[in-house]
């Protein structure tokens, strides 16, 4: 049997420490029989997380017997490893053994040293702080999971369930990943990246900035179709006067800016109405519906029918 062993550090985060639990549990040869067993680890036999405590039956010993090893994270991933855990993974990962991170995980693999000069990934929202922190680390907000091979590391939450089932079909293949997913009640592969569920605010302009009166009426004005004359025009100076004091005071420029707040009412559109595509298009100020898919998909990073899909809240009874 292939033995998974999940360390569970303090304040380990419950969903990242069970999901893999269960997602690798439901797994069945085409036989019946179970291809992994699963070992839960620590440091010290109990664990706070959270609202409860998780008694361990392992220590750091079992990371020397695992074939794959599964790092969820923590409430605070940013502070030092607990004395032992640097060294049995790197020890592990000599070895060959398989190591995977789970959401901010990321920041305690990250810790060992193991991912300097590689791609990873982690929660969108901790993703900045991580390549801050690790700069050594190629970081990518975008996607679900990253598999390097032998290191992975997945976004927040039921990304890694996808990471999981990713690593099963790379084990046992398609037939035993579809269904462990059916048993997970998820599709074996979703649709777009961890971009689609990113919140794509704007830059925020400095409190008292000269460029906040435009920035409201370009908010207004979106979905008309609007050039950077218009935009120009209406803050009453020149297109290039205007993009170097838009750069200036959001770092961006005026274009860029109002491509972000045409998709920010593509989506509410999308997850509020049932228009059509090519209708939102056009409310939201795009040229074309074709416009807008490329648009859409460079900055959210799925397609508008699958955000839609997604996203759109069932409708009321």
């Amino acid at each position: 049997m292939h033995t998974v062993a999940v360390l569970a550090l303090d304040q380990v985060i419950p969903f990242d420490l069970s999901a893999p639990i269960d997602t690798f549990g439901w797994a069945r040869l085409p036989d019946g029989r179970a291809p992994y067993r699963i070992k839960v680890c620590s440091v010290a036999g109990e664990v706070a997380a959270g609202a409860f405590t998780v008694r361990a039956p392992h220590g750091l010993e079992a990371l020397a017997e695992a074939d794959t090893i599964i790092v969820p994270g923590t409430a605070e991933p940013t502070l030092p490893l607990p004395p032992g855990v640097a060294e049995a993974l790197r020890s592990a990962a000599a070895s060959g053994t398989r190591i995977a991170s789970i959401c901010v995980g990321a920041f305690l693999l990250a810790a060992t040293g193991l991912l300097d000069g590689r791609r990873a990934t982690t929660h969108w929202i901790a993703a900045a702080d991580l390549a801050v922190l690790h700069p050594a680390v190629s970081v990518d907000p975008n996607v679900l999971y990253v598999d390097n091979g032998q290191f992975l590391t997945s976004a927040g939450a039921a990304a890694a369930m996808d990471m999981c089932l990713h690593m099963i079909r790379r084990d046992y293949g398609s037939a035993v990943a579809a269904h462990a997913a059916r048993m997970c009640v998820m599709p074996l592969e979703r649709e777009g990246g961890q971009a689609q569920f990113i919140v794509h605010a704007q830059p925020p302009a400095p409190v008292g900035a000269t460029m906040e009166p435009l920035l409201v009426w370009l908010e207004e004005n979106a979905g008309r179709d609007l050039t950077l004359e218009d935009i120009a025009a209406r803050a009453g100076t020149s297109a290039r006067t205007l993009n170097r004091r838009f750069r200036e005071q959001t770092g961006t420029t005026p274009l860029q800016w109002l491509h972000r707040a045409r998709v920010r009412r593509a989506q509410h559109l999308l997850e509020s109405t049932s228009h059509s595509v090519e209708r939102i298009a056009a409310q939201a100020g795009f040229g074309s519906p074709t416009a807008f898919r490329d648009r859409f998909r460079r900055v959210v990073g799925t397609s508008p029918q699958a955000y839609r899909k997604a996203f759109r809240g069932a409708p009321a009874a």
